[in-house]
């Protein structure tokens, strides 16, 4: 609910969300909502990536020649950007960290 001290008006998050993205369960909130949760689990999986990193005492370069990418690209995955499954398996690959992939209740895949 708006309040206005002293002459300035505050807003709650959820007042300014509404305005901009629409109420909950509107199309244009859900993809909003949707957006911000991959942009949530991205920047997670780059602080893992980063983790990992560094407990194998590596630099961002010396991952990357191991990956055959360079730096940059490595920076990028640990702040969440531009990852693809094919770079994140070749990085955990590189640093030898198994993967796998739970389907259903009780099946797991490993992805090598």
């Amino acid at each position: 609910m708006m309040k206005e001290i002293g002459g300035i008006k505050f807003y709650d998050f959820e007042e300014i969300l509404e305005e901009h993205y629409g109420k909950i369960g509107t199309p244009k909130r859900d993809k909003f909502e949707h957006s911000v949760d991959e942009s949530v689990r991205a920047y997670k999986l780059g602080e893992a990536v980063k983790k990992a990193r560094l407990a194998q005492n590596l630099t961002q370069e010396q991952l990357g020649e191991k990956v055959g990418v360079k730096k940059a690209q490595i920076s990028r995955v640990e702040k969440g950007r531009c990852m693809s499954l094919t770079t994140i398996s070749r990085i955990f690959r590189a640093m030898s960290i198994p993967l796998t992939i739970e389907i259903g209740n009780m099946d797991k895949l490993a992805m090598w």
